[in-house]
C-alpha cells in the first residue's frame, strides 16, 4: 500500500517538473550598492576617497569592469567629512571630486589609467575622530562610516646607524613604542646606494631597494605602552641585496650609503579587512565579507607611515658587502 503510494506521488510530480522554466537566472534585479574605500592618514596633504558603485549585467563581467560607467555614478555625489572630538563637531569638510591619470595597467582589473576620487585638503587631527557622510542626491540614498586615526610613534632602534651583522647567528635590533590606535605594522628597509657606470666612473647615481621585513606585527591591545623589542638575522640584508641588485658588467662600482626604516600601522578596521582577505592557511577557503560601511560594502579606516631619520650605514655592513658570498660580485 505505500509503495503504490509513493509511486502516485512521484506521478503526480513528473508533470510539474517537466512545467519548469529551466532557464537559471544568473543576474538578480538591478540594485544600487555603493562601494566605498578610503585610508586617513593625518601625515597626508590630501585625503582620497574612492566612491563607486556595484554593477552587474548579462555578459563578461571584466569587460564591464573596463568600463567607466559600470562603476562610477552618473550625477555628483554629496560628500563630506566630519570632525568630532568625543560628540563635539569640530569642523565638517565638502568633498571635491578630482580625477587622477596615473593608475598603471595591472593595478587591478578596472579602468585605467583616469580614476574619478573624492578628495579634500583639510588637515587630519590624531585626537579626532572622523566620520563619513555620502548622499546619492537623485534616490536621498545615505552611506556613512566612521574611523579615528593612527596615532604618531618614536622608532627607539636603530638610530643615527643602520648595522646588519653578517652571519647567521648575528641579529640586527628594531625597537618602537605603540602606536595608540595601532593594530598591525609593517617595516620596510628602503636601502640606498651610489653606482656608477665604467662609461663613466666619475659619476654617480642614487639607486635604492625595498626590503620587506615583516607586515603582520600585532599589538594585543591598541592602548598598550609596552614598547616592541624584535630582532632579525643580519644575514637576511645581504641575502635580499643580493636577490635584488642584479650583477651589471657596465657598473664599474657601488658605494653603500643610507637607509630608512619605514613603518606602515593600520587600524584595527584596517587589519580586520587584511585578516579577512588574506589568502586561507587552512581547508576551509571561503571568508566572511567585512565591510565597516553602513548602507554600502567597502573601507573607511586609517594607517599611519613613519619614515626613520637617515641612517648611515655602519663600516661593518659596508666591508661585508664586499665579501659576503650573496653580494661579492656586486661591486661594492
Amino acid at each position: 500500500m505505500h509503495s503504490f503510494r509513493n509511486l502516485l506521488l512521484l506521478l503526480l510530480f513528473i508533470p510539474a517538473l517537466y512545467s519548469c522554466n529551466k532557464e537559471l537566472k544568473v543576474n538578480a534585479d538591478w540594485k544600487d550598492v555603493t562601494v566605498v574605500y578610503g585610508l586617513l592618514d593625518q601625515t597626508d596633504d590630501t585625503t582620497f576617497i574612492k566612491i563607486t558603485k556595484a554593477f552587474l549585467g548579462e555578459g563578461d563581467a571584466l569587460m564591464f569592469s573596463r568600463i567607466p560607467d559600470s562603476s562610477n555614478y552618473p550625477d555628483k555625489l554629496e560628500v563630506r567629512m566630519d570632525e568630532y572630538a568625543d560628540a563635539t563637531l569640530k569642523n565638517s569638510y565638502p568633498c571635491d571630486t578630482i580625477t587622477i591619470h596615473n593608475k598603471q595597467a595591472g593595478d587591478s582589473i578596472f579602468y585605467y589609467p583616469d580614476q574619478l576620487m573624492y578628495y579634500t585638503t583639510a588637515k587630519l587631527n590624531q585626537n579626532y575622530t572622523y566620520k563619513l557622510y555620502i548622499r546619492e542626491k537623485k534616490s536621498g540614498k545615505e552611506i556613512t562610516a566612521q574611523t579615528s586615526l593612527v596615532h604618531d610613534f618614536t622608532i627607539t632602534r636603530p638610530q643615527s646607524i643602520a648595522s646588519f651583522p653578517p652571519g647567521q647567528d648575528q641579529m640586527f635590533q628594531v625597537t618602537w613604542t605603540p602606536a595608540q590606535k595601532g593594530k598591525r605594522y609593517q617595516l620596510v628597509i628602503r636601502f640606498f646606494y651610489f653606482e656608477s657606470l665604467k662609461t663613466n666612473p666619475d659619476s654617480l647615481y642614487m639607486r635604492s631597494m625595498d626590503w620587506l621585513v615583516f607586515n603582520n606585527i600585532k599589538s594585543i591591545d591598541e592602548q598598550s605602552t609596552l614598547p616592541f623589542d624584535l630582532y632579525y638575522p643580519g644575514e637576511t640584508f645581504y641575502a635580499m641585496v643580493g636577490a635584488n641588485i642584479p650583477t651589471d658588467p657596465l657598473v664599474d662600482h657601488r658605494i653603500a650609503h643610507h637607509c630608512y626604516f619605514i613603518f606602515t600601522v593600520a587600524a584595527s578596521d584596517l587589519n580586520t579587512y587584511m585578516e579577512v582577505t588574506e589568502p586561507s592557511q587552512s581547508i576551509v577557503q571561503e571568508k566572511p565579507a567585512y565591510t565597516n560601511i553602513i548602507n554600502g560594502i567597502g573601507l573607511f579606516s586609517s594607517r599611519f607611515i613613519k619614515f626613520s631619520d637617515s641612517l648611515d650605514i655602519s663600516q661593518l655592513t659596508k666591508d661585508a658587502l664586499k665579501v659576503n658570498e650573496h653580494t661579492k660580485d656586486l661591486g661594492f
